[in-house]
């Protein structure tokens, strides 16, 4: 039952801001009779043109992917791609999206571009040579998103050494006319979580994605579901482990996603939950509990030396002060109004 005395001007805000507006269409077909008409239309109107929307954004995935089959290359499918790649036509307006995530192989990436610039693409962005992760941002006049070519998964690398290479993960699939790889659900999920804790700084920034929770609900939710077992083998070291419990445990919080008591009974990821609910309530605590970061600057300092060294890290001078660098990046980050992020 929906609550009663819900300010629902403030409701649709938040829906807005973490662009999730399109998802609340399930609560209205559910419960329309008891919510406001203007309420219901508007929430109505939003997911019909995001079903439109999402329509062309699949229909330009096929263009793309056909014309990359035409050189050798079926690419991965990653995030928002993949699920509109999988999902059935009756929920294909669920996801509020603004670009395709693709994935090729290191050698592919430049044919893969290529054959995409031979269909009308521009390349809009490129990362320089010497950058750590490369990717190309295409567009097209006639399209309503991007292209965001990748030839790695998202996050830092290191997160991914223990599991072997993507293709692992994945399995073929059809797109129309033509052929992709599309991630496990619990590689997906993965991906997700990494994404959006470290390459988008969450864990450390304290944010809440809400429109990648209600995708981990959904991913839940398919006729596969996740496989908590295949999840956690994925996560070695104790600061992936803190950031996929702490995802972990505001899904079942949030959105009442049972989730394995011993994947979210942990201190630190509680801890973590309770900081990013007290900053997404309280905005003017983001500065101060930035401080909560010592919680896994040890973890940090020892798995980056792991990985940097490919030897054991010392326990000794894993505490000093970040650079002061690091320190500015994170002021100004916590204090940025980012689409999406509570």
């Amino acid at each position: 039952m929906p609550p009663v005395d819900v300010e629902w001007t403030s409701v649709i805000g938040l829906a807005n801001q973490t662009l999730t507006t399109p998802a609340l269409i399930d609560f209205v077909d559910k419960f329309a009779s008891m919510l406001p008409e203007d309420v219901c239309t508007y929430i109505r109107h939003i997911h019909h043109r995001n079903v439109l929307r999402n329509n062309r954004l699949l229909a330009q995935l096929e263009d793309a992917v056909v014309a990359m089959n035409g050189l050798g290359i079926t690419p991965i499918m990653l995030k928002g791609a993949s699920t509109l790649a999988t999902a059935p036509e009756e929920r294909r307006g669920v996801r509020l999206m603004s670009d395709l995530d693709v994935m090729v192989m290191p050698d592919e990436a430049g044919m893969a571009a290529a054959a995409l610039c031979a269909i009308g693409y521009d390349i809009n962005y490129q990362t320089p040579p010497e950058s750590q992760r490369w990717h190309v941002e295409l567009n097209r006049p006639q399209d309503v998103g991007s292209i965001d070519l990748q030839q790695a998964a998202p996050g830092p690398a290191c997160l991914y050494q223990s599991f072997g290479h993507a293709l692992n993960h994945c399995v073929p699939a059809p797109l129309g006319r033509g052929r992709v790889y599309i991630p496990t659900p619990a590689y997906q999920a993965l991906m997700l979580i990494i994404h959006d804790q470290f390459q988008d700084y969450g864990y450390w920034l304290g944010d809440l994605d809400l429109r990648h929770l209600v995708e981990l609900r959904n991913l839940n939710n398919s006729a596969e579901g996740l496989d908590w077992g295949e999840l956690t083998s994925f996560v070695s070291g104790e600061l992936m482990k803190n950031a996929v419990e702490t995802q972990l445990f505001a899904l079942a919080e949030l959105l009442g996603v049972e989730i394995p008591r011993a994947l979210r009974s942990r201190l630190i990821p509680r801890l973590q939950f309770m900081r990013q609910l007290m900053q997404a309530r309280f905005p003017a605590t983001r500065v101060p509990l930035l401080a909560m970061n010592v919680l896994d600057l040890r973890n940090y300092r020892r798995e980056a030396t792991i990985v940097s060294t490919k030897t054991s890290a010392s326990q000794r001078g894993l505490w000093s002060v970040p650079r002061a660098s690091t320190l500015h990046f994170l002021l100004n980050a916590t204090t940025a109004v980012r689409a999406g992020k509570v």
